[in-house]
């Protein structure tokens, strides 16, 4: 039978939480407080409710050991499991300190640690991870003590929705979420709720490595979340943020509430966006060179991003910079309406899907090699922005200005000619506008 620890510790509540301020030794701390990878039933993005632990806890455990003055902030738990158990006291008085006493030991009690909840650490991470390093180096340090408030946490989906909603507001209000951790634990923003969503539910995209999450994953609590970029040798079609990209630039003609990130749409509102936007994920995939079945089909998907040896040949659509360009572009011309989404995908079908074909050979350098032509993307703000200019002119040009410009920029970045002449773009233009 385990054995317990109780702390010191006042009830509170804000708002619609009940939570409690404790007292609790380094060792304590130490020993009953985890990290919330180390919890079955954590590891996946649905229930990712804890940002990584960073190499900088190594400057937090010197400091512990070598300063005199050291001092730390509170940490903030959630108790796995719901409620911890507490148990009411109340100050023996007397007729000498009944009137100081009075009411001082209002909602005091004490919390019961016995084996029947685990902690994790909701904010502090880094303090945590310096505390158990610390005691492991110096067991003196065990006596000494911080505060820890203690707030519950129910293992469902509604519980999991205000632990994610509890932690980005302390975030929000503290050391800034990067734009990553919002989308994977913003419980506001309806783009971040529906890109999680389409990582649990989507039947492509939900699939192991479809979509990459994290980028890092070590063996003391780092968590780093994938930013813009599919490794070399990645599987992946894409990656969490440039996905939530996607979706918002897809996401025209939703209901004007999607677009709020402090405030969530309905549940009604946010199933029809779903639906709507998995829809034309879907179309997109099929008018974007057959990308999902060419994916499937695939016994290697990074050679079909970059065959060996014939790197030029590889899929556009299965590089997120690509795929940036093609939704804002898509973005773009359908609120213009320049053309409807059927005509669009239709359009987008037409195109050579190869990096070495225009219009995405504005972001790829070839770079021959003896018998192998190999080559690498072109990063470059202005490389993208051309691509965009001229995904509009192959797709829906408006002018022939509109032309010159995008093939200008073909020129500027590449310093070479535009395979496609202007004339062979022009036919696109609408009869009205073909001699502007």
């Amino acid at each position: 039978m385990p054995s317990k620890t109780f702390v010191p510790a006042f009830e509170a509540k804000v708002g619609n939480w009940t939570y409690y301020s404790c007292l609790m030794s380094y060792a304590a701390v130490a020993r009953e407080i985890n990290f919330a990878h180390e919890l079955g039933g954590n590891q996946d993005l649905g229930t990712m409710i804890q940002r990584g632990v960073g190499a900088r806890t190594t400057e937090i455990t010197n400091y512990l050991l070598t300063n005199e003055n050291r001092f730390l902030g509170a940490i903030i738990v959630a108790a796995w499991g719901g409620a911890p158990e507490y148990i009411p006291l109340e100050m023996e008085k007397n007729s000498e300190n009944s009137d100081v006493l009075s009411g001082m030991d209002r909602n005091f009690g004490v919390l019961t640690f016995d084996g029947t909840h685990q902690f994790f650490a909701l904010d502090g991470q880094h303090r945590l991870k310096a505390i158990k390093d610390a005691v492991k180096r110096n067991p003196e340090l065990g006596r000494e003590d911080i505060s820890v408030i203690v707030v519950p946490h129910f293992d469902d989906e509604a519980g999991r929705r205000r632990t994610r909603r509890l932690f980005t507001n302390i975030n929000r209000n503290a050391v800034k979420t990067t734009a990553q951790e919002n989308i994977a634990l913003d419980e506001d923003d309806g783009f971040a709720i529906l890109t999680r969503r389409l990582l649990d539910e989507h039947d492509f995209l939900g699939q192991d490595g479809v979509v990459q999450i994290f980028s890092k994953v070590g063996t003391d609590g780092e968590l780093k979340l994938a930013t813009r970029q599919v490794g070399v040798t990645g599987t992946a079609w894409t990656t969490i943020g440039v996905l939530y990209d996607l979706l918002t630039d897809l996401g025209f003609g939703l209901h004007e509430s999607m677009n709020k990130t402090s405030q969530r749409a309905t549940d009604d509102i946010l199933d029809e966006s779903y639906d709507l936007l998995a829809k034309r994920i879907d179309e997109l995939l099929t008018a974007c060179g057959n990308m999902r079945e060419r994916y499937e089909a695939h016994a290697a998907p990074k050679d079909l991003r970059a065959p060996k040896g014939r790197d030029g040949e590889g899929h556009p659509f299965m590089r997120p910079a690509v795929q940036v360009q093609i939704a804002r572009a898509a973005r773009h011309i359908i609120e213009q309406r320049l053309l409807d989404w059927p005509e669009l995908l239709t359009r987008l079908s037409e195109l050579d899907w190869k990096m070495t074909s225009p219009p995405f050979s504005a972001v790829w350098q070839e770079t021959p090699d003896g018998a192998s032509r190999k080559g690498k993307m072109i990063p470059a703000k202005e490389n993208n922005q051309a691509l965009y200019e001229l995904l509009l002119v192959h797709l829906a040009p408006s002018s022939r200005a509109q032309i010159d410009r995008a093939l200008r920029a073909f020129r500027t970045v590449k310093n070479e000619r535009y395979p496609v002449t202007a004339e062979e773009l022009a036919r696109r233009l609408p009869i009205a506008t073909e001699q502007d």
